[in-house]
């Protein structure tokens, strides 16, 4: 499974608080949302004294969970004796809220994931200085008697003076939780060691090797064990070799250590300190000098430090021309790079790249200006099909509301073609039972939250896509793939509502690369917590 405890801010970095989020909690005074993760919410908050941390507030669900509550009170126990330079303090807490909440120290630049997707691989040296501070924090983690379990780009944040790390055994709660009690398994497939692949306990060398597989990710732009289905990943984790056909050769030995498939194979963190020092391109010194980072990220960092103080009020839904007229003004971040990334000499900073809104770029709801993950649990199981069926036979009984044009005409999308696309599912209907299904557009299939990598799902109103995709929403009738090719490039959305979606109007989602796109029309559906039946098209573009 993909734990996303609570993640990490997203590229629009400050989002407007919806009427539905507490305005302070635990004294603490709300003023905008950073992101969201399968655990809760996180927000940007500020002390009575006015210094800003990130809020993270469990699910409810969770919240109602005793063997969660205690489970989360032992792991804020432990995290609030780690103190070391590379990770995010735990400053306050409210274990016995009715609602629970963690306060830590505000990190203000973007993940490295966001990082490596909008700039592309990191030079070799920057790669070894972020080795060198991640291993230290997890120094510091692990003296404390703490395991992270899910060491991942998403948990580091890149600030101007080295990384911290973030969510460091938090999601250890969840091993109690009722969404893990069915065998999955807490960590990001990609990172997990084959140990915890395989449902072992985790020891610091689970998090050793989960940061050669972050290493191998920010060298080279795409993890060492491949990013295609979940079981694909972790299989390749347990039983083969990593790709490091893209990685700088000076950094091969330092990850293929990391990556070792027995534990005790592994070198400890204080080992692949001294082995970044002694590296060539560190020059024999650690150092987080100015010019650490390549120029283009700096300036990201600069542009998180810009930190409201005065809670936005929410904007409606936007109008897909609105969207992409306001998009420049809320992303913290510039158009992805093609190419590896250098560090800039000492010259004056050029001025920043013009931005182009990209969509979501973290597993975000699609919100007017909020963002909200949901998806603790990955199951690799599927929806019973027969269950399928017989809910497809009782919409009346279930309360579902055929909207006015799916009554009135064939389920039918619009097919048109675009040059280099092939068809994959044409006016495929499927029927999501409740918020804990996606649509998973790749297979064409319903799956349980997770299980999938190019998904739509919903949650509390709201339709949500991965990190790395693009939607559009025709603003009338329906879509072809010409409309979707030109509409997400010209006009992106920030926002699916789910509500204002519930009649004919059709939209699509674009995968990471363009690759994939799928034209999504909803048929049928009921309360925001009910059932949802969709008609898919989708097409795939031959490299």
């Amino acid at each position: 499974m993909t734990a996303e405890p609570f993640g990490a801010p997203s590229p629009t970095a400050f989002q407007a608080l919806t009427p539905d989020d507490p305005r302070e909690v635990g004294g603490y005074r709300l003023c905008a949302r950073l992101g969201a993760g399968g655990m809760g919410l996180v927000y940007l908050a500020y002390t009575p004294g006015g210094r800003p941390v990130a809020l993270k507030v469990v699910r409810p669900e969770l919240a109602e969970d005793p063997e969660f509550r205690h489970r989360f009170a032992q792991e804020v126990a432990s995290a609030r004796r780690i103190h070391g330079l590379y990770t995010a303090q735990v400053v306050d807490a409210g274990t016995d809220a009715a609602t629970p909440w963690l306060a830590t120290t505000f990190v203000p630049g973007p993940s490295l994931q966001q990082v490596v997707h909008h700039y592309g691989p990191l030079p070799e040296r920057t790669v070894l200085l972020l080795l060198a501070g991640i291993a230290e924090a997890l120094q510091a983690i692990h003296a404390a008697g703490v395991v992270h379990r899910d060491l991942k780009p998403g948990n580091v944040l890149v600030a101007a003076d080295g990384p911290r790390v973030i969510d460091f055994g938090i999601a250890r709660a969840a091993d109690a939780s009722p969404l893990t009690g069915i065998g999955l398994r807490i960590g990001s497939p990609g990172f997990m060691a084959p140990e915890q692949a395989l449902g072992l306990c985790a020891a610091p060398a689970t998090d050793v090797f989960a940061l050669g597989a972050l290493i191998a990710y920010v060298g080279s732009g795409t993890p060492p064990f491949g990013d295609g289905p979940e079981p694909a990943s972790l299989y390749r984790a347990v039983h083969e070799e990593p790709d490091l056909s893209h990685l700088p050769p000076g950094l091969h030995e330092l990850v293929r250590l990391c990556l070792a498939k027995r534990p005790e194979d592994r070198p400890g963190t204080a080992q692949l300190i001294e082995a970044a020092r002694r590296h060539p391109a560190t020059g024999g010194e650690l150092r987080f000098s100015d010019d650490w980072l390549p120029q283009q990220v700096s300036s990201a960092i600069r542009r998180h430090s810009d930190l409201p103080t005065t809670p936005a009020t929410p904007a409606t839904a936007l109008s897909p021309a609105r969207a992409a007229a306001d998009a420049p003004t809320r992303l913290g971040l510039p158009a992805p790079s093609p190419t590896r990334l250098q560090p800039a000499p000492d010259r004056p900073e050029p001025a920043a790249p013009a931005r182009r809104h990209t969509g979501t770029r973290t597993r975000t709801v699609l919100l007017t200006t909020a963002a909200l993950l949901v998806g603790a649990a990955a199951a690799f199981v599927l929806l019973d099909p027969e269950y399928l069926d017989d809910l497809d036979d009782q919409n009346v009984a279930a309360g579902l509301a055929p909207s006015a044009a799916a009554s009135s005409a064939p389920a039918t999308t619009a097919a048109t073609t675009a040059p280099g696309y092939t068809a994959v599912h044409t006016n495929l209907e499927l029927t999501s039972p409740d918020p804990s299904y996606e649509f998973d557009l790749k297979a064409g299939k319903v799956t349980a939250q997770d299980a999938s990598t190019w998904y739509l799902g919903r949650h509390a109103g709201e339709f949500y896509i991965p990190e790395d995709s693009d939607a559009y929403v025709a603003p009338t009738g329906r879509l072809t793939l010409p409309d979707c090719v030109k509409g997400v490039e010209t006009q992106p959305v920030s926002t699916l509502p789910f509500n204002a979606l519930r009649t004919d109007r059709s939209f699509c989602v674009r995968a990471q690369g363009g690759q994939d796109i799928a034209i999504v029309r909803i048929l049928a559906t009921a309360a925001d917590d009910g059932p949802v039946r969709i008609s898919l098209t989708s097409y795939h573009r031959s490299a």
